[in-house]
């Protein structure tokens, strides 16, 4: 797992090393153990390691092929690499280490950028190839690793971390609002943009080629697959669904480095901690985040895992001052950011790299396997679908635009919201749904200055729809095409390497991915709740609590901090003098939100939490 940087100059000036090494400084919590940097007419590349595989100094990057006409940045793991180089070296390739970043060069030069197909892993890379002049970049198909990227002037500039680019003093940074609108619709900014002006992110499945002329093209290689239905019964489903998580956690616990497992207490990381144990001659270490006040605490079931495979079991306290590290995952995420789970994550990622340096991480199984109570309630709004739908969105949009022409308030904007959903088809009821400040509270939240910077209508990240789709497969394929990549993957990937920790996830190796998507949904949701089938085939794993307890997952008590402990704080950050000076949201619409929820008349506290970061985000990156 590393940190990559670099800088292409389609003029063929030499690219100041220097430059380069500072941009990889800005990365060293990505890569603590080394860094180095190729410098040359017209490029140069850096990394920061963190070394995982093949510890030799000699396999540190960026690494050339034989006769250094291609050089490889890497930040990743190639889970496939000893398949891969074994295959590699029978056609005469030549290796100096035992890692898995020389394979990607030596893979280049057999398949160009078709060789992303050939890979099984998490990565974010880029090649240079000397004879032709031109770069090609990938980002694996989940968006486990990020990737951004500047074209500015006669140069392009990379990283994996915006601040990186921020190194180079050509690269502007200037806000872009209409991001930030994204971002307090969705929590977190939808690729290809970023909140920065000119600054682009990498989406998820997809290369980069930038040619000798400076021509970039952008190209999807891997998504979400529609795929047909098997015919298998449920126990031929089940036992192959079994073969194919053990070999997913088998290939994520390759290391030359101490590995342990995030455990939540939930079907998903007991699953993963299951497998490990199964695999491992040592106890698994076990990380689990404790909060005092959650109701839903659910580390008591991690500890019946942890007792039933004798693991290292350590349990890591969330206490409201654990908010103070809130500025430090600011400059941490670049971008604003609106999921509070980044906390406890960024928590147990810290704790858990005192004892580990890579962990495995039970994320994947909600998207796979239809785990989300969102899911359900989108689904429930179909029974209005009886009705015509001329006649529902006559009646729903029609009688919802009249509420918003009324003054704003909870109720009415309920009841326009609940109209939309009546009206609307699935990805309607999706977005809704899943929306952190609804289209009603923008309209009167944001001030005439925010709405004259955006400019023009909101961009809907949707995919196509079109009747006879399954409801429940059109869901999961959105989220793997944008919460995941964007959100989850984000979090989870800032979070712990801000601690210069690795972390894998065995459910979402693509080829599960693409094996969960030939089940029928029928068999993975229904009226008994989510993950059916994942749940059964798991089942002799887990201690019997487990299966039975509600879903529960750390619910981070936002909503009591804000209404206790933090309160000063947002009140001072969102109502005080610097975030009135912006002028992009009505002072009186943000005071009513806190007063009614210090108040505790209404839950607001996602809102606030958006609104936070966001200033906070403006503070420290902006100004």
């Amino acid at each position: 797992m590393c940190g990559i940087a670099g800088k292409v100059d389609f003029s063929g000036r030499p690219v100041a090393a220097s430059l380069i090494e500072s941009m990889c400084e800005r990365l060293a919590h990505r890569g603590p153990d080394d860094q180095h940097v190729h410098a040359a007419a017209g490029v140069g590349l850096g990394q920061r390691r963190l070394a995982i595989i093949d510890l030799d100094p000699r396999a540190a990057a960026p690494m050339p092929n034989e006769d250094a006409s291609a050089w490889v940045t890497f930040n990743g793991e190639i889970y496939n690499f000893q398949e891969l180089r074994a295959d590699l070296v029978a056609k005469g390739h030549q290796f100096r280490s035992h890692g898995d970043t020389e394979v990607l060069v030596h893979l280049y030069e057999e398949h160009g950028p078709a060789m992303v197909q050939k890979l099984r892993g998490m990565f974010a890379f880029a090649i240079w190839d000397a004879k032709r002049k031109r770069l090609f970049a990938a980002r694996d198909r989940i968006g486990k690793k990020p990737f951004f990227y500047a074209r500015i002037g006669h140069t392009l500039v990379f990283a994996s971390e915006i601040k990186a680019l921020f190194a180079d003093p050509e690269v502007p940074r200037v806000p872009n609002y209409r991001a930030i609108d994204e971002y307090l619709t969705y929590q977190y900014v939808p690729a290809p943009l970023t909140a920065f002006e000119g600054i682009c992110k990498l989406p998820a499945g997809h290369t980069l080629l930038c040619d000798a002329d400076g021509q970039i093209r952008i190209d999807g290689y891997w998504e979400p697959p529609l795929a047909a239905k098997t015919t298998a019964n449920e126990e031929e489903i089940m036992e192959e669904l079994r073969v194919r998580l053990r070999e997913s956690v088998r290939l994520r616990m390759i290391a030359d480095v101490p590995v342990g497992a995030f455990l939540s207490g939930g079907i998903d990381s007991g699953a993963i901690v299951a497998l490990m144990a199964e695999q491992s001659a040592k106890p698994v270490k076990t990380f689990t985040i404790v909060s005092r006040n959650d109701p839903g605490d659910e580390a008591p079931y991690a500890r019946l895992v942890a007792e039933r495979y004798g693991t290292d079991h350590h349990e890591i306290m969330i206490e409201p001052h654990a908010a103070e590290v809130l500025p430090l995952l600011v400059r941490h995420y670049d971008e604003p950011f609106a999921d509070p789970s980044a906390l406890p994550t960024y928590h147990v990622s810290k704790a858990t790299r005192e004892h580990v340096t890579v962990a495995l991480s039970g994320d994947g199984g909600d998207e796979n396997f239809a785990g989300y109570s969102n899911y359900a309630v989108v689904q429930s709004w179909g029974r209005f679908d009886a009705i015509p739908a001329p006649l529902r969105t006559l009646a729903g949009r029609g009688a919802g635009a009249v509420l918003d022409r009324l003054p704003y308030g909870n109720q009415t904007a309920r009841i326009s919201r609940a109209l939309t959903m009546m009206a609307g088809d699935v990805p309607d009821r999706f977005h809704l749904q899943h929306t952190i400040l609804k289209p009603q509270e923008k309209r009167v939240a944001y001030t005439r200055e925010m709405r004259s910077r955006i400019g023009g209508d909101e961009r809907r990240v949707d995919l196509p729809w079109r009747e006879g789709m399954d409801p429940l497969d059109w869901m999961m394929r959105h989220d793997f095409n944008y919460y995941v990549a964007d959100c989850l993957m984000t979090k989870t990937d800032i979070a712990s390497m801000a601690c210069s920790l690795e972390v894998r996830c065995p459910l979402l190796d693509h080829t599960l991915i693409e094996f969960a998507a030939t089940i029928p949904s029928a068999m993975k949701r229904n009226s008994q709740g989510g993950k059916q089938i994942f749940k059964n085939a798991v089942r002799g794993l887990l201690p019997p609590e487990l299966m039975t307890k509600p879903k529960s997952g750390f619910q981070f008590p936002v909503a009591a901090w804000f209404r206790g402990e933090l309160a000063p704080l947002v009140r001072e950050t969102l109502l005080g003098g610097t975030a009135r000076t912006r002028t992009l949201f009505e002072r009186t619409f943000v005071q009513r939100m806190f007063d009614e929820h210090v108040a505790g008349r209404r839950d607001w506290s996602s809102r606030l939490w958006a609104l936070l970061f966001l200033e906070l985000w403006f503070r420290e990156h902006v100004g």
